[in-house]
């Protein structure tokens, strides 16, 4: 299991990888993200271009992610300069069509593995028609934007109901690494993140972004000993991790259900949201 770190700073981003975190992310995306998510109370990225040569700098060895902006007029540059500054990996996300996807993997042409982020209706409809194009290696399910886009009042009710399993089941049979969402500390969040690493576990997840529980202190606390929390928390996920994937069928399925049951809940406890699109 690979853990992602969305951070722009560079001695960050060196330290997370130094604590086992083998991916790094820069957030480039903001077409239309303010639209989406303005107001919610979600982080939105104020990362740049530049930032990408300066993590990479910072992190030589590590896989670095970069996320794009949904697919324009000048993504042919924006993918070009990501490749240039040290990008090992491109997401595109909020795509709605195979054709959209098969752009971006032609525009990346071979120079880094790409990742498909699914978090939009008719790109969940149209999965089985991009899910196999070769020269795509990794889908990702982004739960934020997807569980409103189906008028869901949870995050995580795209995976109690099914949808991220079948998603799932589609990545294995195409060959494609495939992940979901994001976590947060193991006894922390609406859905715990041992919970939350459980399904990961079950249903073959390669990777999972890192909630901004991890780092809390660092952003909320500077002068705190941050670093030595931080390092804990990535040890007990870790460990935790390598505990749950000795679990028996019994008990990944009496996981599951308690899965289930919890996101159930916490959605009946939620306002409505109004789906999009």
């Amino acid at each position: 299991m690979d853990f992602i770190q969305i951070t722009n700073d560079p001695d960050f981003a060196a330290f997370a990888v130094d604590c086992g975190v083998s991916r790094i992310m820069v957030d480039l995306e903001q077409h239309g993200k303010q639209e989406r998510q303005g107001g919610l109370g979600t982080f939105i990225s104020n990362h740049v271009p530049q930032d990408v040569a300066i993590v990479r700098q910072a992190v030589p060895q590590a896989a670095l992610i970069v996320r794009i902006n949904p697919l324009h007029d000048a993504s042919a540059l924006e993918i070009d300069q990501a490749l240039t500054d040290g990008a090992s990996h491109l997401m595109l996300p909020m795509f709605r069509s195979a054709d959209t996807v098969a752009r971006f993997v032609a525009l990346v042409g071979g120079r880094a593995r790409t990742i498909a982020l699914l978090e939009t209706r008719d790109a969940l409809q149209s999965l089985p028609h991009w899910a196999g194009l070769d020269g795509l290696d990794e889908i990702y399910v982004g739960l934020n934007d997807l569980h409103r886009e189906l008028g869901l009042r949870f995050m995580f009710q795209p995976l109690a109901d099914g949808v991220v399993d079948r998603v799932a089941a589609i990545a294995k049979q195409q060959g494609k690494r495939f992940g979901f969402g994001g976590i947060a500390r193991l006894d922390e969040g609406l859905l715990p993140g041992r919970v939350v690493l459980g399904e990961h576990l079950r249903l073959g997840s390669g990777s999972v972004i890192l909630s901004r529980t991890f780092n809390r202190e660092r952003i909320e606390a500077p002068d705190s000993d941050w670093h030595a929390i931080y390092a804990d928390e990535i040890g007990r996920l870790r460990h935790a991790a390598q505990v749950l994937a000795q679990r028996e069928p019994a008990e990944i399925e009496s996981d599951r259900l308690l899965a289930v049951d919890l996101i159930t809940r916490v959605g009946e406890s939620l306002r409505p949201v109004t789906a999009t699109r």
